[in-house]
């Protein structure tokens, strides 16, 4: 009994080395999963060593993911659908699942724009091959549009807003939290949300040698980020408070963000699947991947099992 003890206590003091010798460097966006995670009090005991790095939109971060210089991140479906297309050796492990009403185009208060019909003709920033991109597509493609109907200015997030504030477009095609501060902040109107038009997913992605090398890791990492959704759905104006002091922002944003976000982290299953392929296709639609790519093969659903023991499932 002794020696089986000695060799589970050796057993488990080996794992733990091993996680010690291991950095897992994660890409995240600004106040997204490492806020999250702080504020639920997932990271106080993490074995390996977690080293952030943070990018102002996914198509940095997923580069970064191509040439090897992060193992992780998290992404919207559409920047994910055009890396993969453009063969970036990335898998998505886990889906972000939310409501669409944070991913929208707005307006200015006092613009005579009341709806996405109205924009036919004017000027609408977003990122190339974002979330923002792929809802202004679903809108034009859902009114028997053509490309040509809309000027589309394609900005970073920092740029977009200057233009919009300034008045250099007349619309921002964006998602969270900027569409929360430019309501609450600024009065900005939503013409149209992705609700009932887009899948609205996002992807906790990996690059093939992390999911080889680094399993252990991922593993532990996406079981401690579904338990901090789920406890962030549970404690939204707690969460909601620490978010606004870590990132200097008036809390009613968060607020206004989270209680209709509902973010979950889910494991990567049939429905995920069929609504990436959605995204792949409306693409494949517009001509702007090369080669039109299954979803199936863009997964993994291995991570199935730790990501439904975080969330509680």
């Amino acid at each position: 009994m002794i020696r089986l003890i000695v060799a589970a206590a050796l057993a488990l003091a080996a794992i733990d080395t091993a996680f010690a010798q291991t950095t897992l460097r994660v890409g995240d966006q600004k106040g997204n999963s490492q806020a999250v995670m702080e504020a639920a009090g997932v990271l106080k005991d993490v074995p390996y060593k977690i080293e952030w790095k943070e990018f102002a939109a996914a198509a940095p971060l997923l580069e970064a993911l191509g040439a090897g210089a992060i193992d992780t991140g998290l992404v919207g479906d559409a920047p994910f659908t055009f890396a993969a297309a453009a063969k970036i050796p990335v898998k998505a492990i886990a889906a972000v699942r939310q409501s669409r009403d944070g991913l929208a185009v707005l307006v200015p208060e006092n613009s005579a724009i009341k709806s996405f019909d109205d924009l036919r003709g004017k000027k609408i920033a977003t990122g190339r091959g974002s979330i923002g991109h792929q809802l202004i597509l679903a809108a034009l493609e859902s009114r028997g549009w053509q490309a040509s109907d809309v000027q589309i200015v394609f900005l970073a997030p920092s740029d977009a807003k200057v233009a919009y504030t300034q008045g250099a477009v007349d619309a921002w095609s964006t998602w969270e939290p900027y569409v929360s501060q430019e309501e609450v902040l600024f009065k900005s109107r939503r013409v149209i949300t992705a609700d009932g038009i887009t899948p609205g997913l996002g992807f906790q992605v990996a690059t093939p040698d992390a999911i080889k090398n680094k399993r252990a890791e991922l593993e532990d990492f996406v079981r401690r980020l579904a338990a901090a959704r789920a406890w962030s759905q549970n404690n939204v104006e707690g969460y909601a408070a620490t978010w606004g002091r870590l990132m200097n922002i008036p809390p009613a944003v968060p607020l206004n963000w989270l209680r209709r976000a509902r973010i979950r982290i889910a494991p990567i299953d049939d429905s995920v699947v069929a609504d990436e392929q959605k995204t792949i296709d409306l693409y494949d639609r517009w001509g702007l991947i090369r080669q039109k790519i299954s979803a199936a093969d863009i997964v993994d659903r291995s991570f199935g099992a730790a990501v439904e023991k975080g969330a509680g499932l």
